[in-house]
């Protein structure tokens, strides 16, 4: 079976993106694979530390056994996403713990987030698990720059952060951060923030932002691995396409088709009829938002 880093570059050399769908609560998994697979897609099935500790994932065990059930590798991968060096909520987190759990789980890849750590930090905790990754032979993602969204209260308004560049992948830190950390994928800043994941605001519709595309094709240039593109959901789409040709090749959906399962799930009472509704935008993103239905084997051969 090829590795998710294969599959990765496969993707990036056909000009094409694999999208990741985060996983809030566990009957969204069935709903996921159903849509890759129907729309005959390759999609990555993720899940971040705070959709245990916030929503109702549980566990990196619990997604795993879920994922189980009804994987099919030719279509489907489990990749662990945002573990956070701090939180949030400005806590440390015992993420090393979290992604060795993970790893002899069986994840088949793995993110650790030191974007809230200076830069010299950033490297030395993404060095560490890449190195663990690659010692199981699976990929690593790092993270560097400032995807806003998670913290707690407002955030300033769009606008002025996109002006402003604020909390933007810097280019030269990138070229360093990937020579040094050995990272395999980089998630990077420039423009993307995430949809909120408390209080009323996780209910909010995200902003519809847009990517510095200039900015994306030099982080590209400098590093030379596939890009990452965080708080997908809401990004207007022909920034999307357009990212995709200058070095995006990870797209993470979370908001989108979690507020699609809150919503159906608070309307009908029904737990069914909210993995309709996931499975109903799963595959309206894989058909007419990304277009890679039918795309499978452009990536896995």
């Amino acid at each position: 079976m090829q590795s998710t880093a294969e599959l990765m570059k496969r993707a990036r050399k056909a000009g094409l993106v694999i999208p990741a769908f985060n996983i809030p609560y566990l009957p969204m998994v069935e709903p996921v694979i159903r849509a890759v697979v129907d729309q005959d897609s390759f999609a990555l099935v993720e899940t971040a530390l705070l959709e245990w500790t916030k929503f109702e994932a549980r566990s990196a065990a619990a997604v795993l056994e879920e994922f189980q059930r009804y994987q099919d590798p030719d279509h489907v991968r489990l990749h662990l996403d945002h573990v956070p060096v701090i939180d949030e909520d400005g806590q440390r987190v015992n993420y090393l713990a979290v992604i060795a759990e993970a790893i002899a789980l069986g994840y088949q890849s793995v993110m650790v987030d030191g974007s809230r750590l200076d830069l010299e930090g950033n490297i030395a905790a993404t060095r560490m698990v890449a190195e663990m990754a690659h010692a199981a032979g699976i990929p690593c993602e790092g993270e560097l720059g400032a995807v806003m969204g998670h913290e707690a209260g407002p955030l300033p308004p769009y606008e002025e952060l996109f002006a402003s560049g604020l909390g933007f992948t810097d280019v030269d830190e990138a070229r360093r951060f990937v020579q040094e950390t050995g990272c395999d994928w980089l998630s990077v800043a420039v423009g993307n923030i995430h949809g909120a994941v408390s209080g009323v605001l996780k209910d909010q519709k995200k902003v519809e932002a847009r990517l510095d595309l200039e900015h994306l094709e030099k982080l590209y240039q400098a590093t030379g691995v596939p890009l990452v593109l965080h708080g997908g959901s809401g990004v207007k789409q022909e920034y999307v396409l357009e990212g995709i040709k200058r070095g995006i090749t990870k797209i993470n959906v979370g908001t989108e088709i979690r507020q699609a399962y809150e919503r159906a799930l608070r309307e009908s009472g029904r737990v069914s009829e909210a993995q309709e509704a996931v499975y109903e935008r799963t595959c309206w993103l894989l058909r007419d938002y990304f277009g890679v239905a039918g795309d499978r084997k452009l990536v896995t051969g």
